[in-house]
């Protein structure tokens, strides 16, 4: 683990090369949800890494895990903000250029809005729970969040992952409860995305429908969809195995689609 300096504040960087580089491989940038950290993805950034041949990059933004805490009060456009001010400034202390991102729930939300909102040349996506709007499934179970947090051993549990643990709650939670955020909706970035996508969403999610990966595909030119029965919000947790399984089939493909280009030029 390493800190990155980004507008003055640390950020928190794992960088875990794969057991089995493949020559010009892009790395899989890894955008966690909107309560986890790099410590919070646990060994799955490396079984990808692994599996595809590509570096895998890990952090946690600012506010989560060991990076720094948010100096302000966050808005509903947090990951708007990530996407198209944070995440750039990121990719370039890293000197990280057309990186595949690979993000979870809010992490995919940031990722489809960096794509479609800059100009920066991205790889690929892969989504897991995307979120392009708010359902109500989203509000009740988010609302129901809060009063675990408040009731049960949640607080302690999240507490192992993060620094600030009242902060990285609050700032997600809070802004998902406000009544302004019920009109947070990232669908005009989909027709912008140039970039294959590979979008994956549990039958069982809790948190959203298959709606929300079914604008992706009704929109975007070159999406892959991936359901998965008795899967809920996290499916690197509830199947690993078939997302690990997508994922390597989707890398795989696309690096050598790149490698037939090349020859052919």
């Amino acid at each position: 683990m390493k800190f990155v300096e980004i507008d003055g504040r640390r950020i928190e960087v794992v960088r875990l090369a794969s057991a089995h580089g493949r020559a010009g491989a892009p790395a899989i940038v890894f955008l966690h949800e909107g309560l986890g950290s790099v410590a919070m993805w646990r060994g799955f950034p490396q079984r990808v890494a692994d599996a595809t041949g590509c570096e895998a990059i890990v952090y946690s933004r600012i506010g989560y895990g060991r990076s720094d805490p948010i100096r302000d009060k966050r808005t509903v456009r947090y990951m708007h903000d990530e996407a198209l001010h944070a995440l750039p400034l990121l990719l370039d202390a890293l000197d990280v250029h057309a990186p595949i991102l690979f993000g979870h729930s809010d992490g995919a939300s940031i990722a489809l809005i960096h794509a479609g909102g800059t100009r920066r040349d991205v790889a690929a996506l892969i989504l897991m729970a995307p979120h392009v709007l708010v359902e109500d499934v989203s509000v009740a179970s988010i609302a129901q969040a809060k009063v675990a947090y408040e009731t049960t051993d949640l607080r302690a549990r999240l507490g192992k992952y993060h620094a600030d643990v009242d902060s990285a709650f609050r700032g997600w939670n809070d802004i998902w409860l406000d009544p302004e955020f019920r009109a947070w909706n990232i669908e005009e970035y989909l027709p912008g995305i140039r970039c294959p996508i590979l979008a994956i969403q549990g039958e069982d999610d809790e948190y959203g429908t298959m709606e929300q990966v079914e604008r992706i595909a009704r929109t975007c030119r070159d999406v892959d969809l991936v359901k998965l029965a008795d899967c809920r919000h996290s499916p690197h947790k509830d199947q690993p195995e078939a997302v690990l399984a997508a994922v390597d089939e989707f890398v795989a493909r696309l690096l050598d689609a790149r490698e037939s280009a090349r020859g052919a030029e």
